[in-house]
């Protein structure tokens, strides 16, 4: 009877279907559960590998991560102070001087934000951004430290992924694993950071690991942000975008290498010279002039030249094949393979080939497809480096009377309603400008959106600064011309 049961619980549900074990075409499949460290963390550096690997030497994998972070960040998205003036009492006029004061302070403190002092604040958030899709996740210190020619000690400090492992020893009964030390719910606890990197052959140092609090003892203050994106419950390390899509990349790469190499032996025009008495120094290649010859030392390589006559030694022989190139077929299967791989990497494949051909409407509805996600890559950065970074700042920026915020650092409320910002960044541009204007004047006259949510989202700029220099022209132009002696 047991044997029935369990026979008709393979057989029903899922059991006939995605889970069956006896379809043929599922027999074969033996997937494993493991869980986020084993299926994750075990595997991420080979993940990381490679992927840098393809973003070094493979032109799609290069356009696709540098489109999401172009897109997202592009030159860097612009802090606008947006604090709560109802909760603070405050007018809207008031509000607005301290919005804009605030904004000249964090301007102050950008230009010195990098640790490194090799990057500005907005070239920071691109460079975030791009390692933490290349390589899983990325780390984040804030480190005071005191300069002159600047008046903030807050600083930032891009730590790689891969500084972030295992200690050796690790520490009987602390659970780590990949850098990162969990607590009893779950939450990170500590980060190992080595002092120096692990694939680096520069340094003769013996490695050793500091251990970072994730959060203060006292005051619960942030010593490192990790930037990731999860994608499982537990999950410790983040994984490359690239991931699912490596091995595609990779075969696509090594197609269109070979494909261009068949053409270029393809357009060369090489003459062979069979001969009783060659020359003794004739053989194929030989007869390239030696400027021309790259792999003399590679006894594996044969060369052809362009324009060249070389001679055959006795024996030897030329079989030609016809190399039909450029190949017809190349484009479009490149452009199919790209659909799926644009489809992982949540991009059109008509914005990762930078190719449009389709209708308005087609070109329309794939831009605003992407633009989803990039909205949530947005949010995603803003929330996890943009705004806890800006927190901290505006705590110092307080502490030195700087900034005047009443009740900052004596209740949490009033703290969050004084750190209220909107991050704004490249505006998603337009197919057609004049229809895209029109639908945005719509919304706002409808109510169904805003003057200052408009001008962001069709030019980045703030509806603020646009109109109180539009008003200042208007005034210009209202005024006589001058009269010239």
């Amino acid at each position: 009877m047991k044997l029935i049961g369990r026979l008709r619980a393979m057989a029903s549900g899922y059991g006939s279907h995605g889970a069956s074990f006896a379809r043929k075409s599922l027999m074969g499949w033996m997937a494993t559960a493991g869980g986020p460290d084993e299926d994750i963390t075990e595997h991420v550096e080979t993940l990381r590998e490679r992927s840098r690997d393809l973003f070094a030497g493979t032109p799609l994998a290069t356009g696709a991560l540098r489109t999401l972070v172009t897109n997202t960040v592009g030159a860097g998205l612009r802090l606008s102070p947006s604090i709560d003036a109802e909760a603070l009492g405050l007018s809207d006029d008031e509000a607005d001087a301290w919005e804009r004061q605030t904004a000249r302070e964090f301007a102050l403190w950008s230009k010195h934000a990098d640790a490194a002092r090799t990057a500005t604040w907005e070239q920071l958030q691109s460079l975030a951004l791009l390692s933490a899709l290349m390589s899983g996740d990325v780390f984040v210190a804030l480190p005071t430290i005191r300069r002159g020619g600047s008046i903030y000690d807050l600083r930032v400090q891009l730590i790689e992924a891969d500084r972030v492992c295992d200690p050796s020893p690790v520490k009987p009964g602390v659970d780590v694993c990949g850098g990162v030390e969990l607590g009893k719910y779950g939450e990170p606890v500590a980060y190992y950071v080595a002092q120096n990197h692990p694939g680096s052959t520069r340094s003769l140092k013996m490695q050793s690991w500091k251990r970072v609090p994730a959060f203060g003892a006292r005051t619960g203050r942030r010593n490192m942000l990790h930037i990731l994106a999860q994608e499982r419950p537990e999950q410790r390390r983040g994984v490359p975008i690239l991931a699912p899509v490596i091995e595609s990349l990779k075969q696509l790469g090594r197609y269109s290498d070979a494909e261009l190499m068949a053409a270029v032996v393809s357009a060369m025009l090489t003459v062979f010279v069979k001969s009783d008495a060659p020359d003794p120094m004739a053989g194929l290649g030989a007869g390239i002039p030696a400027a021309d010859r790259v792999d003399d030392d590679d006894a594996s390589t044969m060369e052809l030249g362009n324009g060249s006559i070389v001679g055959l030694a006795p024996g030897e022989s030329i079989d030609t094949v016809a190399m039909n190139r450029p190949n017809a077929a190349f484009d479009g299967f490149v452009r199919a393979i790209c659909v799926p791989i644009g489809t992982a990497l949540e991009i059109p494949y008509e914005l990762l080939l930078k190719h449009f051909t389709g209708s308005y409407t087609a070109a329309r509805a794939a831009l605003n497809e992407f633009w989803k996600s990039v909205r949530a890559k947005r949010a995603w950065i803003v929330d996890d480096f943009c705004q806890p970074i800006y927190d901290e700042w505006l705590a110092e920026a307080v502490a030195r009377g700087r900034v005047v915020a009443p009740g900052f650092f004596g209740d949490l409320a009033l703290r969050s309603a004084w750190s209220g910002a909107k991050w704004y960044g490249p505006a998603q541009g337009q197919i057609n400008p004049r229809v895209e204007v029109a639908a945005a004047a719509a919304r706002v006259d409808a109510g169904f959106s805003t003057a200052t949510r408009e001008t962001a989202e069709l030019t980045g700029e703030r509806w603020e600064d646009v109109n109180r220099i539009r008003a200042r022209e208007i005034a210009q132009q209202a005024m006589p011309p001058q009269e010239t002696a």
